[in-house]
């Protein structure tokens, strides 16, 4: 199977720099899937779990957000925040709710349309992840 250039940074360090044969990532308008040959895309990242795929098995990082800038023989991703999935804490998962629980509320006091939506969109995808990686969040999300 063709294989294509991976690279994962955030503005913390490199965490990948690879050969993979995919990538699978959380695109705030849908996950998608990367392989070599793919046409070229620039898209947003939600927060979720990207994984790649290749010679050296299997790989899973946690991203709080981004961009991922797929061309053809090559995926980046420039993430805000981005660790491997078995670094990441409850600590770390409950740091991410508060953050975003004070930022909803301040977006209500706020007359920004659409930016209360935006946060609490950001909320319910922590909560997926959470489901996901086995750190639940979803008791510390107050309802809306």
């Amino acid at each position: 199977m063709a294989t294509m250039q991976f690279d994962l940074v955030s503005p913390e360090r490199r965490l990948a720099s690879m050969e993979v044969t995919e990538v699978q990532i959380p695109g705030a308008d849908g996950d998608l899937t990367a392989m070599s040959d793919h046409a070229p895309l620039i898209t947003t990242l939600r927060p979720g779990v990207l994984k790649v795929s290749g010679p050296q098995g299997e790989k899973s990082f946690f991203v709080t957000g981004g961009f991922a800038d797929i061309a053809g023989p090559s995926a980046t991703i420039l993430a805000e925040r981005a660790m491997p999935v078995d670094e990441v804490t409850q600590e770390i998962m409950d740091e991410l709710v508060d953050e975003g629980v004070k930022k909803r509320d301040e977006a209500r006091k706020g007359s920004v349309d659409g930016a209360a939506d935006a946060v609490a969109k950001f909320l319910g995808d922590l909560v997926a992840v959470g489901d996901e990686i086995n750190l639940p969040v979803r008791s510390r999300v107050p309802a809306p």
